[in-house]
């Protein structure tokens, strides 16, 4: 059904809240302030979700989005292709200062910051994972569904990710194509067949590597070799196949001279890298405490942590282990350490971990994280065991999207 809206503030996932009949309406494609026609996609007791269908009042931060299957019912891998790079920035600006205030009770003054490499938000993204759909035919999902949106090209996509040339292939018997393209210019295709088939790989150039995911961090090269490099300063760090990097070209050197800055390690600390990944914090902490210090890298995923291990194998005072962070300290017998650096997935920390790490005493805990939500309320659970927010900021690491990087520097009142 189509309904009238006055258009409010922006909230957390790519939605502004109107209110309908005394109900809330999230509403996607629209902007605070505009009157919009909406038609409503989901309905609760408590809550609408609607897309805006025609704008008849129109925001002055509104512009036509440069990709043309970006809109309502069209592909949901953005959410802000209709609001100008600087209104985004704002609205993300917005979003954190409210999470933090609602959930944390921080009020928060900074602003969102454009990471350099994409200047006007677009040819960013170095790794994207298509969908398949039954025929073969390649796309990206729609929002809030399963359902394929063909396309022939995506704007947000790295230049080097588009010239692999993926979506006017084939993929029968695929049920997702990714396609990555690292700083150091290797690309590669990583291929996830559907359960029991085989897909007929499309003929690709043979300087793209592509292998097939068989599950449980095994792959199958077809040609190439399984793993890319990326480069951060002056060290490469090995990536094994899908596993995670910084997508945004700037943002792995943005978030470790943050990191670096806010941790301020010193020569002969002992630091914790938890969720570490590949390395890349961690390199940045063994370099600055030395051979005379330690960092201790937890990760879960065991392709991951061979990574680390061969792209710090220079530095012996860094060490590495498999391990989930929610029992790893216990698990390894870590009772103590100067500063801790984490970087979680989007669910958060937990209170859980949120309590072991508080319980080692270190002076200095840094926190990355990609969702402001879960970044806000691990952040009251961590000022409940004395620990204050000294710094944050944030970082426009996914220009069109909602999605915002954050850093928050977490200090103990003991110290």
């Amino acid at each position: 059904m189509g309904i009238e809206l006055t258009v409010g503030p922006v909230a957390h996932g790519g939605w502004c809240v109107a209110r309908h009949e005394g109900r809330v309406v999230f509403v996607r494609h629209a902007l605070p302030g505009e009157r919009v026609l909406a038609e409503v996609t989901e309905e609760t007791t408590r809550f609408l979700r609607a897309d805006a269908v025609e704008i008849l009042d129109p925001s002055p931060d509104r512009v036509t989005p440069p990709c043309p299957f970006a809109g309502p019912g069209r592909c949901g891998g953005c959410d802000w292709q209709h609001v100008s790079l600087d209104a985004q920035r704002l609205l993300k600006t917005d979003v954190v200062a409210e999470q933090l205030g609602r959930l944390s009770g921080i009020e928060w003054k900074g602003v969102v910051e454009e990471v350099p490499g994409a200047p006007d938000g677009l040819g960013w993204r170095t790794r994207v994972q298509f969908a398949v759909d039954r025929d073969g035919v390649l796309g990206l999902r729609r929002h809030r569904s399963h359902d394929i949106e063909p396309i022939d090209a995506c704007l947000i996509a790295h230049p080097e990710v588009e010239n692999v040339g993926v979506e006017v292939m084939n993929w029968r018997n695929a049920s997702s194509v990714e396609v990555i393209a690292s700083n150091t210019g290797d690309q590669a295709v990583v291929i996830a067949p559907r359960p029991r088939r085989t897909v007929a790989v499309p003929d690709i150039d043979t300087s793209v590597a592509v292998f097939v995911d068989e599950g449980g961090g095994r792959s199958r090269v077809v040609h190439g070799r399984n793993h890319l490099v990326e480069r951060v300063g002056d060290r490469d760090f090995q990536v094994t196949g899908s596993g995670f990097w910084q997508v945004h070209p700037g943002a792995a050197k943005t978030l470790l001279d943050t990191v670096m800055e806010f941790a301020a390690p010193r020569p002969g600390e002992w630091a914790l890298d938890l969720y570490c990944g590949v390395g890349l914090f961690a390199a940045g902490l063994a370099e600055a405490v030395g051979p005379e210090g330690a960092v201790f890298g937890v990760e879960s995923e065991s392709v991951a942590v061979r990574d680390a291990e061969r792209n710090l194998r220079d530095l012996p005072q860094a060490r590495f282990a498999r391990g989930r962070v929610e029992n790893a300290l216990d698990r390894f017998g870590i009772e103590r350490a100067d500063l801790v650096v984490v970087d979680p997935p989007r669910a958060g920390l937990g209170r859980d971990v949120v309590e072991s790490l508080t319980a080692l005493g270190a002076s200095r805990i840094v926190y990355v994280s990609c969702d402001p939500a879960t970044m806000a309320r691990d952040l009251a659970w961590f000022g409940d065991r004395s620990y204050q927010l000294s710094d944050l900021r944030a970082f426009d690491a996914f220009p069109m999207t909602h999605h915002v990087e954050c850093v928050a520097l977490l200090t103990s009142a003991a110290s």
